[in-house]
């Protein structure tokens, strides 16, 4: 495990002096499946790895004001949610195409018989859970498998926890290593580090959607002007709302109101992450993902990556995610992407 950890490259957080800074707490419940991150002992998100679902994630995602901003669907009913993309559960990271199997799709709906096209996550053990200059870290490693269990990919994952002014930040550093064969990540617009979020985060829309009940009943509604969903997109490059789709963008915010508190959520790309500046596969209806090896799919041709990792190699991605209550200016946002992109 030594050669992973000296890949990582520790945040330090900085103090104020004179303002107190909220205090970060890391929990490990091993027999939940889960590791929660408290700030001030308040429930920011949870690490979790149950058997429901097909990969480990972050859920919920909570705002300084107490507000969930990711859905609660499939795991909890919420009327008024979309009942779509099952698959889609808070923060993750996979992929719709690795050596032909589908990552990024696979969930307990999928039909029994479909099973063997995709592949499956796993959360292996959990290397370190621990505070450090109030920075949450959460070291843990998971396997990428296919159905009868062979593994393409070992996994190293970092989580670092920690709140700068109005923003708490969420920085994931991936290391996946082909240890049995080569491992080829083709090109596919599924991808890669996501959120899904809550419906006041969505983007306005017409026409009929499918939405649950508090008992998880699913009713088709119309969805004009209902006044719920108001959120909206712009992009490092200056694009607005769903015409960010299959752009390129260093960082990109989703903003808007939650509960009636202002909220904005900022995902950066970083520059040594491999097709950067990334593409984004960035939805209406609440996916917001950033793709960086998709680019056949977004590019309609024009450029294609068909990315791989030899056996025995690595390969290192790095996201941020940030949560701000408020919003912030577009000068905020590429102060912390230069501080973001200067990690190595």
């Amino acid at each position: 495990m030594k050669r992973y950890f000296a890949a990582f490259i520790f945040l330090v957080c900085g103090v104020t002096f004179g303002i107190a800074q909220p205090k970060i707490s890391v929990v490990s419940k091993p027999k939940d499946k889960k590791i929660d991150v408290l700030i001030d002992g308040k429930l920011f998100t949870s690490y979790i790895y149950p058997n429901t679902i097909k990969k480990p994630v972050l859920w919920p995602v909570i705002t300084a004001g107490g507000n969930e901003i990711t859905r609660q669907f499939p795991l909890k009913n919420k009327a008024g949610e979309r009942s779509d993309h099952p698959h889609h559960v808070g923060i993750w990271l996979n992929y719709g195409d690795v050596n032909g199997l589908d990552f990024w799709n696979n969930s307990e709906a999928i039909p029994k018989e479909d099973a063997p096209k995709y592949g499956t996550i796993y959360h292996e053990s959990l290397e370190s859970a621990r505070v450090t200059d109030n920075v949450g870290r959460i070291i843990v490693t998971c396997a990428w498998k296919d159905y009868q269990g062979k593994k393409l990919l070992k996994e190293v994952t970092e989580y670092n926890f920690s709140v700068e002014r109005n923003a708490r930040i969420i920085d994931r550093t991936t290391l996946l290593e082909a240890e049995n064969e080569k491992v080829n990540i083709t090109d596919n617009k599924e991808g890669m580090f996501a959120i899904r979020v809550t419906r006041e985060l969505e983007l306005p829309a017409s026409g009929k959607v499918e939405l649950t009940d508090s008992h998880g009943k699913v009713t088709t509604v119309d969805a004009t002007n209902d006044g719920v969903a108001k959120g909206n997109y712009l992009s490092s490059e200056g694009i607005t709302g769903e015409a960010v789709w299959a752009t390129r963008a260093r960082w990109m915010k989703l903003y808007g109101s939650v509960n009636g508190e202002k909220v904005a959520i900022v995902i950066f790309d970083h520059p040594n992450n491999p097709g950067y500046p990334t593409y984004w596969h960035a939805r209406g209806y609440g996916l917001f993902a950033a793709n960086t090896l998709g680019q056949k799919v977004f590019s309609k041709g024009a450029e294609e990556m068909n990315f791989s990792i030899e056996k025995g190699d690595l390969a290192t991605f790095r996201y941020r995610l940030a949560v701000f209550s408020g919003d912030p200016s577009n000068e905020e946002i590429e102060k912390m992407a230069k501080e973001f992109a200067s990690k190595i």
